[in-house]
């Protein structure tokens, strides 16, 4: 099996998953893995951000890691998991003080 990477790489893995047609998926899936991490990474936009980076992960679990079982070593969903529970942590928590958000003086997270 020849492996691609990239949008035609990520296409024909989407594909196989019953994602068609894949290159929409492909742009869409990567736009919010790229977009939302980078997003929450500097605290831009944070609950809309860790929305995207959970979803991601969820459609992961659903899709990919769920028949594996949970421990990460075996493929299972283990780390997407935790991947999108600490996505939702700073969705509710907040981005804290050295975020763009904070920077901004956007208070767009938690109950005040």
């Amino acid at each position: 099996m020849v492996r691609r990477h990239g949008i035609a790489g990520t296409a024909g893995f989407l594909e196989s998953l019953g994602f068609r047609p894949g290159r929409p998926y492909a742009w869409v899936l990567g736009g919010a893995e790229l977009m939302g991490g980078l997003a929450l990474a500097l605290g831009l936009l944070a609950p809309l951000a860790a929305t995207a980076v959970a979803a991601v992960m969820v459609g992961a679990i659903a899709t990919v890691h769920k028949d594996k079982g949970f421990f990460a070593q075996a493929g299972g969903y283990e780390y997407p998991l935790v991947v999108a529970a600490a996505a939702l942590a700073v969705a509710f928590a907040g981005p804290g003080g050295y975020s763009l958000d904070h920077a901004f003086g956007w208070s767009l997270d938690g109950v005040e």
